[in-house]
Parts: structure tokens; sequence; C-alpha cells
């Protein structure tokens, strides 16, 4: 599949495939999506000093880097295991600037560190923030009661419906802790009632810029 570096709106990068029309993060802007989704409506709502996340779609890194520097900020400890079917190629990871962007050159070499640890293996990255990658399909996941918060950050519903549904859901659900939330760019009505089928208790939240809407579910 034809694949391209972009410049979002906020000026950070993102991949796009050419030939689904799709991008791995918003065209609006791929650093203000990635904040305002999984930072502020889901690690900021999570009232714990340890937080398990789950990320379904580790993709560029991007989500696990901001995560990264909150847990600097709050000193909060964080484990953290990101799935992705297809890893992203390093000379694609070399071109994005997401480490300039968000003014964070001093922790240029965690972003690396990011990227090369190694898959299957946990990676202390810092003190306070662990990291193990996951090349695993969605639906091979198998996880009971294990994270306090997962972000939800398949390619869309539009070109892979087969990740939003109910089944996929009921495997975030049994995956959650008690009380644990899910987040999610999406706002489809399909996708609402798919977390709603599944068990979770879900609102609509005010969405990123250039989307009216986003979901988050607790279990």
């Amino acid at each position: 599949m034809k694949r391209e570096i972009l410049r979002t709106a906020d000026g950070s990068t993102t991949i796009h495939l050419i030939d689904w029309d799709e991008h791995y993060h918003s065209k609006h802007g791929a650093i203000q999506e990635a904040y305002h989704v999984f930072i502020k409506n889901g690690l900021e709502a999570v009232s714990l000093d340890e937080i398990s996340i789950l990320e379904i779609g580790f993709g560029t890194g991007l989500n696990a880097f901001i995560t990264f520097l909150e847990a600097q900020k709050t000193s909060k400890f964080i484990d953290y295991v990101g799935l992705e079917a297809y890893p992203v190629e390093t000379s694609e990871i070399q071109q994005l600037n997401y480490v300039s962007e968000l003014k964070a050159q001093e922790f240029q070499s965690i972003f690396d560190e990011i990227h090369h640890a190694s898959w299957e293996e946990k990676s202390q990255i810092s003190t306070n923030f662990s990291l193990t990658k996951r090349q695993q399909f969605f639906q091979d996941i198998d996880d009971e009661n294990v994270f306090n918060l997962i972000y939800f950050d398949a390619f869309g519903v539009r070109v892979q419906p087969e990740l939003w549904t109910e089944e996929v859901f009921l495997k975030m659900y049994k995956a959650l802790k008690k009380n644990g939330i899910l987040v999610t760019y999406a706002a489809a009505g399909s996708v609402r009632r798919a977390l709603q089928s599944a068990g979770f208790k879900v609102e609509r939240l005010q969405g990123p810029p250039g989307k009216r809407e986003m979901l988050r579910g607790v279990k």
C-alpha cells in the first residue's frame, strides 16, 4: 500500500495511506488530536498514581511519547502496552517531527528508545514509564482485568469496520479492570452501539479540532 508523510494543520506530521485515503492521525492536527482524545479525556480521567494503559494501534508512537511526557510532569507510574499488527518502518519514523513540534528535544533519546525497544519484551524507558510493544492482531487480544485505560486508536470504521465491532469491544471490556476507561476519536453511531452492547457506559464528548464528537466508555 502506498504511503506518504504529510504535515497536518497544527504543523505536526502523520502518515497517509494513499490507497485508503486514511491517515494515522487527524489531518486537522496530529498532536492536538492525541492530546485532546487520549490525554485530556483519557489519562487525566484516571485518578490513580499507577496506571496500566493498552493502546490499540501503536503506529507512530505519538500517543506513547506524549503519555511519557505527561508522566514526567505528574510523577505517575505508567505501564504502557502498545499493540500493532504492522509496525511502522524506521525510515518513516525518522521523518516525523513530533519531538521538535512538542519542543521536547531533551527527550529525543526517549522517542528513539520507544521505537528501538524490542517487541514482545518490557522495556523500562524511565523510572516511571515502562513499555511493552506487542505485534498482534487486535482480534487476538485475550488480556483479562489488566488495564485501567485503553487508547482505542485503530484505523477508522470506514476502512476497517471489522475492528469496531461488539466482538472486539467485548475483548476490550474484559481487558479492563473495574471502572476502567476506553477512549477513542470515533463518534459513529455504530461504534457507540457496539460499545454499549459490549457492556460499556458510553458518553459523547466534544471532539478534537475538525471533529464534533468523540466517545468514552467506562466499565
